[in-house]
């Protein structure tokens, strides 16, 4: 079944306040991958002496993320898909540029998904900022079709 990458990218951008709020976009979306950008402002950051992002909001993008992977794999939108757990290293501190998140599919089960996630300031991709990993519980309504 192909993905419904417009509804998704309309859900993850306009539908949820806080992605509207925080100006995140999707500028990749495949089955089992995602990739968003965070523009930098003044109301995420963290460490207000040098201007770095709050490891909090680095943590909730991240975790978006992981979602709109999940969003990939929906057969309905009546799913259920809710964090279980989310591990974040964080490796270096983020500055004031925009930020870069992807997650992919590690394993999706039954109604268990695991997702892998990294994040890098924008112009910077080969030096990783975070990365973690999220379990969700993932109920879907349907059956997914192999047509």
């Amino acid at each position: 079944m192909e993905i419904n990458k417009e509804f998704i990218i309309k859900m993850a951008e306009n539908l949820i306040p806080l992605h509207r709020f925080l100006g995140l976009k999707v500028i990749e979306l495949e089955e089992g991958f995602a990739r968003v950008k965070v523009p930098f402002k003044k109301e995420v950051v963290g460490d207000i002496r040098n201007d770095r992002w709050h490891g909090g909001i680095i943590a909730t993008v991240m975790d978006s993320v992981g979602g709109i992977v999940g969003s990939t794999y929906s057969t309905s939108t009546k799913d259920k898909m809710a964090t279980i757990d989310m591990r974040i290293d964080y490796l270096k501190a983020a500055k004031d540029a925009a930020l870069i998140v992807e997650g992919e599919l590690v394993r999706l089960g039954n109604r268990i998904m695991v997702v892998r996630m990294r994040a890098f300031s924008e112009g910077e991709e080969d030096t990783l900022i975070a990365e973690g990993k999220g379990v969700y519980n993932f109920i879907r309504m349907q059956k997914k079709s192999d047509h």
